[in-house]
Protein backbone atom coordinates (compact mmCIF):
# COMPACT_ATOMS: atom_id res chain seq x y z
CA UNK A 1 0.00 0.00 0.00
CA UNK A 2 1.18 3.37 -1.04
CA UNK A 3 0.37 6.43 1.02
CA UNK A 4 -0.80 9.46 -0.72
CA UNK A 5 0.15 12.62 0.78
CA UNK A 6 -3.31 14.72 2.08
CA UNK A 7 -4.28 17.15 -0.28
CA UNK A 8 -3.69 20.55 0.91
CA UNK A 9 -7.11 22.98 0.91
CA UNK A 10 -7.06 26.28 -0.62
CA UNK A 11 -6.74 29.25 1.82
CA UNK A 12 -6.53 26.88 4.75
CA UNK A 13 -5.14 28.97 8.19
CA UNK A 14 -3.26 27.29 11.23
CA UNK A 15 -5.09 26.27 13.99
CA UNK A 16 -3.90 29.26 16.41
CA UNK A 17 -4.07 32.12 13.32
CA UNK A 18 -7.95 30.83 12.56
CA UNK A 19 -8.45 31.02 16.58
CA UNK A 20 -6.63 34.49 17.41
CA UNK A 21 -8.83 35.95 13.78
CA UNK A 22 -12.47 34.68 15.05
CA UNK A 23 -14.18 37.02 18.06
CA UNK A 24 -16.11 34.45 19.48
CA UNK A 25 -13.39 31.87 20.04
CA UNK A 26 -10.97 34.85 21.75
CA UNK A 27 -13.69 35.39 23.68
CA UNK A 28 -13.68 32.15 25.07
CA UNK A 29 -10.09 31.86 25.63
CA UNK A 30 -10.16 35.15 27.08
CA UNK A 31 -12.61 34.07 29.86
CA UNK A 32 -10.76 30.35 30.27
CA UNK A 33 -7.87 32.55 30.90
CA UNK A 34 -9.54 34.59 33.41
CA UNK A 35 -11.10 31.31 35.04
CA UNK A 36 -7.72 30.05 35.45
CA UNK A 37 -6.07 33.01 36.88
CA UNK A 38 -8.91 33.22 39.23
CA UNK A 39 -8.61 29.84 40.38
CA UNK A 40 -4.14 30.75 41.18
CA UNK A 41 -5.34 33.15 43.19
CA UNK A 42 -7.72 31.41 45.64
CA UNK A 43 -5.37 27.96 45.67
CA UNK A 44 -3.78 28.67 48.48
CA UNK A 45 -7.54 29.86 50.25
CA UNK A 46 -8.49 26.59 49.99
CA UNK A 47 -7.50 24.07 53.14
CA UNK A 48 -5.37 20.87 52.92
CA UNK A 49 -5.58 18.77 50.17
CA UNK A 50 -8.91 20.62 49.07
CA UNK A 51 -7.23 22.20 46.26
CA UNK A 52 -6.92 18.60 44.40
CA UNK A 53 -10.75 18.10 44.63
CA UNK A 54 -11.89 21.48 42.74
CA UNK A 55 -11.70 22.77 39.32
CA UNK A 56 -11.80 26.00 37.67
CA UNK A 57 -15.31 26.37 35.73
CA UNK A 58 -16.59 28.58 33.49
CA UNK A 59 -16.88 32.83 33.63
CA UNK A 60 -19.46 34.61 32.88
CA UNK A 61 -21.82 37.87 32.86
CA UNK A 62 -23.42 36.53 36.26
CA UNK A 63 -19.97 35.02 38.18
CA UNK A 64 -17.66 32.42 38.21
CA UNK A 65 -17.98 28.51 39.15
CA UNK A 66 -16.00 26.52 40.95
CA UNK A 67 -16.51 22.68 40.58
CA UNK A 68 -16.36 20.00 43.15
CA UNK A 69 -15.54 17.06 43.09
CA UNK A 70 -18.04 15.22 45.56
CA UNK A 71 -20.86 16.96 48.09
CA UNK A 72 -18.52 17.42 51.13
CA UNK A 73 -16.16 19.37 48.51
CA UNK A 74 -18.83 21.41 47.69
CA UNK A 75 -20.10 22.16 51.32
CA UNK A 76 -16.35 22.59 52.58
CA UNK A 77 -16.01 25.54 49.40
CA UNK A 78 -19.63 27.01 50.66
CA UNK A 79 -18.18 27.38 53.97
CA UNK A 80 -14.93 29.21 52.81
CA UNK A 81 -16.70 31.14 49.66
CA UNK A 82 -16.89 34.21 51.19
CA UNK A 83 -12.89 34.25 51.83
CA UNK A 84 -12.33 33.40 48.47
CA UNK A 85 -14.93 36.30 47.71
CA UNK A 86 -12.83 39.01 49.29
CA UNK A 87 -9.63 37.69 47.84
CA UNK A 88 -10.54 38.05 44.70
CA UNK A 89 -11.74 41.46 45.21
CA UNK A 90 -8.54 42.80 46.81
CA UNK A 91 -6.95 41.45 43.57
CA UNK A 92 -9.10 43.54 41.35
CA UNK A 93 -11.61 41.26 40.20
CA UNK A 94 -15.71 42.34 40.46
CA UNK A 95 -16.72 39.51 42.02
CA UNK A 96 -20.64 38.85 42.19
CA UNK A 97 -20.59 35.52 42.79
CA UNK A 98 -18.76 32.69 43.06
CA UNK A 99 -21.61 29.60 42.20
CA UNK A 100 -20.26 26.08 43.75
CA UNK A 101 -21.04 23.00 41.81
CA UNK A 102 -21.11 19.27 42.38
CA UNK A 103 -19.47 17.92 39.19
CA UNK A 104 -20.90 14.72 37.39
CA UNK A 105 -18.77 12.03 36.01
Amino acid sequence: MSSKPLPTVPDSLPLAEALRRSAPLANLRARLQDSADRFSAIRGALPGALASHVMPGPVDDEGWSLLAANAAVAAKLRQIKPRLESILQERGWQVSSIRIKVQSN
